[in-house]
């Protein structure tokens, strides 16, 4: 476990490459299946370690509200409290994913919290353990506790590992902030998809059976996400990540990558990214206690 007092950490942002609402539970959450990916833009995280009795605070080059309730002083506060430290601690968040763009920059800043400050408090507490307190505080923070490539399902607590082939894509965003629970809210969602596996997506090409059940709902509220996809899907299939409002593309090559991105009009904001082979936080963490 960490001996340093600090440490910094890349929090990923994710895409759904398909996102599929089953139905609709009981508790009025919604059983999903989709396929998340980690991608080459990142939120940067310092984490301070704090004497005993000292609190947890935040900064961030963004305007967050208050910050009592951003999630990542949530997921603090969480594990402190399940933990019994006295611990403080200070958050510097840098944030670069963009907010209400369903790339999951702040479930994967919470993760990175929780793994961060995991290590600087020296709990020891596993990695599903970590998933469990996290889970609590939002439903993508266990993917990101565990990185990579993944198909999730249910409520995004049922997570297995894929394998899948590096690959570029184009991100835009329209500087449109969705709520997630606006959509899921929606009265013209539609939530019976039918149930389907892995073995079905690793052997599919990109057909359009791979939806993401969200975006009608999306476009419909915030049509300047229509016209983002529009515009991008010149270039090739576009796709709405989660629950918006950000578009993404798949791509042959970096190069194509950037020049999609130059030629993208004003005021949309346009990443090239990566994906595959993107280090995990817990990946990060293990490479620093070497260091340490």
């Amino acid at each position: 476990m960490a001996i340093a007092s600090a440490l910094s950490l890349l929090a990923p942002a994710k895409l759904n490459l398909f996102l599929h609402v089953l139905g609709r539970r009981p508790d009025g959450y919604h059983d999903l299946q989709s396929v998340f990916r980690c991608i080459s833009l990142f939120d940067e995280i310092q984490i301070e370690k704090r004497p005993k009795g000292e609190p947890l605070t935040l900064s961030c080059n963004v305007d967050l509200g208050d910050p009592q309730d951003n999630l990542v002083l949530r997921a603090a506060a969480l594990l402190q409290e399940r933990s019994s430290t006295r611990y403080g601690a200070h958050v510097i968040l840098k944030k670069q994913i963009p907010v209400g763009a369903g790339l999951g920059g702040g479930s994967s800043d919470a993760a990175a919290v929780l793994v961060g400050l995991n290590d600087l408090w020296s709990l020891n507490f596993t990695a599903a353990e970590l998933q469990q307190l996290g889970a609590a505080l939002g439903a993508d923070i266990p993917f990101f506790i565990q990185g990579g490539d993944a198909w999730v399902a249910g409520l995004g607590e049922r997570i297995e590992p894929l394998q899948l082939a590096s690959s570029w894509y184009v991100v835009a965003y329209p500087n449109v902030v969705i709520p997630t629970a606006e959509i899921f809210s929606d009265p013209d969602l539609t939530r019976d998809a039918e149930p389907s596996t892995i073995a079905r997506f690793l052997g599919s090409g990109p057909a359009d059976v791979w939806r993401n059940d969200l975006e009608a709902v999306a476009v419909r509220r915030y049509p300047e996400v229509g016209q983002l996809k529009n515009w991008l899907s010149r270039h090739g299939t576009a796709k709405m990540s989660g629950s918006g409002s950000a578009v993404f593309l798949e791509v042959a090559s970096e190069g194509q990558a950037q020049a999609v991105v130059a030629e993208m009009p004003t005021p949309w904001q346009g990443f090239k990214v990566a994906a595959g082979g993107i280090k995990s936080l817990q990946r990060q963490i293990s490479e620093l206690d070497k260091e340490n």
